[in-house]
């Protein structure tokens, strides 16, 4: 019988799992990375956060290239968070699920010829400029992510394969955060 995790349980879980991988495995000691890159995960067990960036007429965006061509309809913090959603989500797709990305990115989809860790990069940096009052502690973090975008998909994709190997009593409902 599987014992569903509560937000807050799962939160703990994600946030012990990516302190081990990314401080002891990878010798990255660095609390807010690890505190943001945690924090996604949890956010990420919806899927209506994977997939929140929506079109001015409400329509879900599923694709990078969809993604990159709303934030440069906006302007400001609105842009800003597009690029970060960016960044979260090929991050995700890369470090996570990488065996999705033939799916996402098939010759059918307008993503075919994106490269996932570049734009990741690329929308972090952007995303960390935007340093004013507002995003000043989280900036820096941005910065870092475009920086280490390829550690922190690695560092991911380890944390994947512990959580994999926790018990299979454990489930997590995404209705209970």
């Amino acid at each position: 019988m599987q014992r569903v995790l509560s937000g807050l349980e799962l939160k703990r879980m994600f946030a012990a799992l990516t302190e081990q991988t990314f401080a002891v495995d990878l010798g990255v000691a660095d609390p807010p990375l690890v505190d943001y890159l945690s924090d996604m995960l949890v956010r990420f067990v919806r899927m209506d956060a994977i997939f929140t960036v929506r079109d001015i007429i409400g329509r879900r965006l599923e694709q990078v290239a969809e993604m990159l061509c709303e934030a440069e309809q906006r302007e400001g913090h609105p842009q800003r968070e597009v690029h970060r959603h960016i960044g979260d989500f090929t991050l995700y797709w890369t470090g996570v699920y990488p065996e999705a990305l033939r799916r996402l990115r098939s010759p059918e989809q307008k993503d075919a010829l994106l490269d996932y860790q570049t734009q990741g990069k690329r929308s972090y940096y952007i995303a960390s400029t935007y340093d004013d009052d507002e995003f000043r502690t989280e900036a820096p973090i941005l910065r870092r992510l475009s920086d280490e975008f390829e550690l922190c998909s690695r560092g991911l994709a380890r944390v994947r394969h512990e959580w994999e190997r926790l018990p299979a009593a454990l489930a997590w409902s995404p209705d209970q955060n």
